[in-house]
């Protein structure tokens, strides 16, 4: 076992060698590298699955052994300066170790197949391989110097795959945005670290807990610095994990390819904030004021975020802001202690998220199929609807990711999310009312998004571009209803298509968008099964390819049976809670969380209640709209805003307005921030130019002057220099004289 930890240092390192063999490939010999583009994705699929088993033997020997291991070795010292670089195999490294490379090989696969037709295919395995080394590197971290360095190559990594599409100006400024308001919480975090250094003298996560807390028990510190350096600290897992106020980036990174946002809301760049403040939690916990913050943010997180989902349209930015309120649950747990509750819920969080974010990558990609690629049509739930039939495979393993995150047992995100929630009674019950009142939303925002995709006959815009304003159709679907005759109550709707020559509808324009033979079907994947799926170019929508399948299919087991890891089937300790032994320990709290089962279940009873409730309240509002409305004007007053319109209180429209422009903290941000800074700006290049250059400027220009007057006086006569010069000297003197009488 010792041999074992041993070589742990490989984890991070492994998927390395892709990026780096891509890039020197791509500049020494282009045409055979991009030629041999799949053998890459090959490549890193593998040294991920070693990392993976590698992670898995690791984690299976501390359950049977609950012990930590942490190797080090000096990089740079000086006099009494050392700065020492290493890496920590604990319960919490090998959780994330095992969160990363499992989500993360399921996306390279799914990528493979997702990406085929983009040109910037390498580059885009490339980045993944580096941002997969980048997380691990920031997990198995033995420091806090480490965390920073492999925390800004994840932040670096996001900037590169959140602009991936470069080209695109929306792109460009999301990836602006994300590196810059992650800015705010680094530059705190390293303030933060330089502080703790101060305060303890050192780096390394054993010494600078033990150090700290004997001099917090001998109370030799100024607790008020101490505060400020925990908070600094916890600026940056503000701003990664996308807490309140420094969420602003997150909905704006779903510019990024669809298995990027997987893969940041899954397992890498979001869960580096809940991760850094997990390690830290021994610092932490021995300060009150800073627990006590972590858990007033993650409660106002968990239902903020929840409020912006309720009437998002695009189906990738409702999901980024559900990851926003879940990743306020974790934050949550944190804050009161619960370091198994908040594990727990990142855990079954990733695999469930990971579930609904390829699942809707499926999605994206059928709707291309019919719009061709526009990301403001082929996101916009608006204009899906009715896709049951069409790809069922995707449907059901959406549904089943949204009734986890809904909180339905027997799925993963039941189990975690039911703890946290139970606990939160312990804690405080306003906060508990806020928890359990934001899993209502979550259930109803969830299942919105739910029907608009895939339930009804059909949810589509059909926009007029010759200047008329958009007219809002219910009764077709945007792919139409084969073999179906038109009734008389439809025609008004039917001759608002434009029929072409062969008898199909014109739904976006007086062009028939037709598909283009698919790169897809030219390029096979590496993975690739011959005569799977349906690869035939169409108008209708089509389930996708096998290997964007099989990650579904196989994050679906994970949906069904992770969240069977944390329950406690017996009245001694369950396998989660045996797994943390160590790290809760370190925390002096008791690893033995043995259940009542009647108290279980009487909780159990009253959670899924308010998501079915949240559930039966999303299916009463949008679910008739699909089916039984007949009324065009109701139906095209529905379209058009929602339930806004046939719910006309203030209140409720004031609930839309602030869901739909997103809390207003963007407007916030962007009138306050971003226009004050410029009109700062703006005063101190005034200030600068006018008066520090304006004075030495000024005394040059009035030398100038003066000396071009005096020019003009002088006449060439030696009498009158004399003349003016015993005048000058008499004047002088009779100042001073005056002056001392």
């Amino acid at each position: 076992m010792e041999q074992t930890y041993q070589y742990a240092w490989i984890i991070p390192f492994l998927p390395l060698p892709v990026p780096m063999l891509i890039g020197l490939g791509l500049l020494l010999f282009p045409t055979a590298t991009k030629s041999l583009r799949r053998m890459w994705a090959f490549q890193s699929v593998l040294l991920l699955s070693i990392v993976m088993i590698f992670s898995m033997n690791l984690s299976i020997q501390q359950i049977n052994s609950s012990s930590v291991y942490q190797y080090v070795w000096s990089w740079i010292i000086n006099n009494d300066f050392s700065l020492e670089f290493g890496y920590l195999i604990d319960p919490l490294t090998s959780i994330m170790s095992i969160l990363i490379t499992t989500v993360g090989i399921m996306v390279l696969i799914y990528s493979d197949n997702y990406m085929s037709h983009d040109h910037g295919y390498l580059r885009f395995f490339a980045y993944m391989s580096f941002f997969s080394t980048s997380m691990l590197g920031l997990v198995t971290s033995s420091n806090l110097i480490q965390i920073y360095i492999f925390w800004e190559l994840v932040g670096m990594c996001s900037y590169l795959l959140i602009g991936f599409w470069f080209t695109r100006p929306v792109a460009a400024k999301a990836c602006q945005k994300a590196f810059v308001t992650n800015r705010v919480g680094d530059f705190g975090l390293l303030l933060g670290i330089l502080g703790f250094y101060w305060i303890t003298g050192s780096f390394e996560f054993r010494d600078l807990f033990q150090i700290f807390n004997n001099l917090i028990s001998n109370n030799e510190v100024n607790f008020v610095f101490v505060t400020l350096c925990a908070v600094l600290l916890f600026a940056g897992a503000i701003a990664k994990s996308a807490q309140f106020p420094l969420h602003v980036w997150l909905p704006d990174a779903m510019e990024g390819p669809t298995p990027i946002s997987a893969l940041i809301h899954a397992a890498t760049m979001v869960a580096a904030g809940i991760f850094l403040v997990a390690r830290l939690m021994p610092l932490f916990i021995v300060i009150p004021h800073i627990m006590n913050l972590i858990s007033l943010i993650g409660i106002i997180t968990v239902f903020f975020g929840a409020t912006l989902a309720l009437a998002q349209k695009d189906i990738k930015r409702g999901l980024a802001y559900s990851t926003m309120s879940q990743l306020g649950y974790m934050m949550l747990a944190l804050g009161m202690g619960s370091y198994r509750s908040a594990l727990f819920h990142l855990i079954t969080h990733a695999y469930s998220k990971a579930l609904l974010f390829l699942g809707s990558g499926s999605v994206i990609h059928s709707m291309e199929t019919l719009v061709g690629y526009c990301p403001k049509k082929s996101q916009n739930m608006v204009l899906m609807g009715g896709l049951t039939k069409h790809v069922p495979i995707t449907k059901n393993s959406f549904l089943l990711g949204t009734l986890s995150l809904c909180g339905i047992p027997p799925l993963a995100c039941f189990w975690s999310k039911d703890e946290i929630l139970n606990d939160s009674w312990l804690y405080s019950p306003i906060f508990a009312i806020i928890a359990w009142s934001t899993a209502g939303l979550t259930a109803f925002y969830m299942w919105r998004i739910y029907l608009l995709t895939f339930e009804g006959h059909l949810n589509v815009h059909f926009q007029n571009y010759s200047g008329k304003r958009n007219t809002p159709l219910y009764s077709i679907s945007i792919w139409g209803k084969e073999g179906s005759k038109i009734s008389n109550k439809n025609f008004r709707l039917v001759t608002l298509l434009k029929m072409k020559k062969n008898g199909r509808p014109s739904f976006f324009s007086n062009k028939v968008y037709k598909m283009d033979e698919n790169v897809r079907n030219l390029i096979q994947p590496f993975l690739s099964i011959p005569n799977f799926g349906n690869t035939k170019t169409s108008l209708y929508p089509y389930e996708s390819d096998n290997m964007m399948l099989f990650p579904i299919l196989i994050l679906i087991l994970f949906t069904l049976f992770v969240g069977f890891l944390g329950i406690p089937f017996n009245q001694d300790v369950d396998i989660l809670s045996k797994w943390l032994t160590p790290s809760i320990n370190l925390l002096h709290q008791n690893s033995n969380n043995s259940i009542d089962w009647y108290e279980f279940c009487k909780d159990a009873v009253f959670s899924v209640s308010i998501a079915s409730f949240g559930i039966f309240i999303a299916f009463f509002l949008y679910k008739p709209v699909y089916s039984s409305f007949q009324n065009l004007d109701l139906i095209n007053l529905f379209v058009k805003t929602g339930p806004k319109r046939i719910f006309s209180d203030k209140i409720k429209n004031a609930i839309y307005d602030w869901s739909y422009n997103r809390g207003y903290i963007d407007a916030f941000y962007g009138t306050f921030l971003t226009v004050g800074v410029r009109k700062l700006a703006e005063f101190t290049h005034f200030f600068d130019r006018r008066i520090i250059d304006g004075i030495p400027n000024g005394v040059g220009f009035m030398s100038f002057f003066v000396a071009e007057v005096i020019k003009s006086v002088g006449g060439g006569r030696i009498s009158s220099y004399v003349f003016f010069y015993f005048s000058y000297v008499s004047i002088f003197l009779l100042i001073y004289y005056f002056l001392n009488l």
